[in-house]
């Protein structure tokens, strides 16, 4: 009797590819959400002028070097993200400087890259290149009330859960140690703990955690990278604030920073995050492919079945 043939091999790919959810339209509704109740609420200082111009010339900047580039297709998310933060935190009383700044924070996405990975978080470079041109540009880091920056943080850290995004690793980092550091000063000068507590309350100070230092784009790609990024992050902040008493420490620190992903990422390999369209596990990605669909590596147990990410 002759034995049962066994099947042709088939090739295993050695990479898999698993869709997760975008978490880009929960973050614009989110800073969309906190916009409309500051300038009707708490009436922050932006006029309606400021930010139709600072939305439209970042989805103007986006849509030219989205053809520039080549790429297939127009995506305003990104460029909305940018837009909405530096609506929130931006303040300057000419027009012109506000649609520099979001032309530069889009436009830095396409041209500061090492590897196809951005060198500087956009929001935070265009505030850091205001804050260095001769102009009436300042950001307003206290204006949102301890109330609204606690909504605030429950609707970020709800978008963590939602969305599952994976550098939240970063942001527990940097918290954790920029907090740490606050107490430690409270107890070292004997200061009441409100006053860390108040420290804390800061409407920028969320806004920088869950959506400067996180971005994926430019945050260092292995876990333990993305730890020693936010502490040193979190360390750098602290000093320039509290030991040279510089304004808008958290700017500076990120800004200065961000040049050393590259070399974590060198030091430190990991699983690359990338935005792209969902690819079959076997075949190379479209060419010209926008940032649309997140894209990450997805482990087997040994059923062979896809583990959760």
């Amino acid at each position: 009797m002759e034995p049962h043939p066994s099947p042709p091999p088939t090739r295993q790919p050695t990479r898999e590819r698993a869709p997760v959810r975008d978490p880009r339209p929960y973050q614009i509704a989110v800073l969309a959400g906190l916009l409309v109740y500051g300038v009707f609420v708490l009436r922050f200082d932006v006029s309606p002028a400021q930010i139709a111009v600072t939305l439209g010339a970042g989805l103007a900047a986006q849509w030219a070097c989205s053809r520039l580039s080549g790429l297939p297709r127009f995506d305003p998310l990104s460029a909305l993200i940018s837009s909405l933060s530096l609506c929130l935190l931006l303040r300057t009383g000419s027009l012109w400087l506000a649609a520099l700044a979001s032309a530069i924070a889009v436009a830095s996405k396409f041209v500061l890259r090492v590897r196809g990975k951005h060198v500087f978080n956009p929001s935070n470079l265009a505030l850091v290149v205001l804050l260095l041109l001769p102009g009436s540009a300042w950001v307003s880091p206290g204006q949102w009330g301890s109330v609204a920056t606690f909504a605030f943080v429950l609707a970020c850290a709800g978008g963590l859960v939602v969305n599952r995004a994976l550098c939240s690793d970063v942001t527990y980092a940097f918290l954790a140690t920029y907090a740490g550091l606050l107490v430690w000063r409270a107890l070292k000068l004997g200061d009441p703990w409100t006053i860390p507590l108040h420290q804390m309350e800061s409407g920028a100070l969320v806004l920088f955690a869950f959506f400067m230092i996180s971005d994926p784009r430019t945050t260092p790609n292995s876990r333990l990278g993305r730890v020693l990024f936010g502490v040193a992050v979190a360390a750098l902040a602290h000093a320039i604030t509290y030991r040279f008493f510089r304004t808008n420490g958290l700017l500076w620190a990120l800004a200065a920073l961000s040049p050393a992903v590259p070399l974590l990422d060198l030091l430190l390999p990991g699983p690359r995050f990338q935005w792209r369209p969902l690819a079959a596990p076997d075949l190379p990605s479209p060419k010209g492919a926008s940032d649309e669909t997140v894209v990450i590596p997805v482990s087997r147990d040994p059923l062979g079945m896809p583990a959760r990410p």
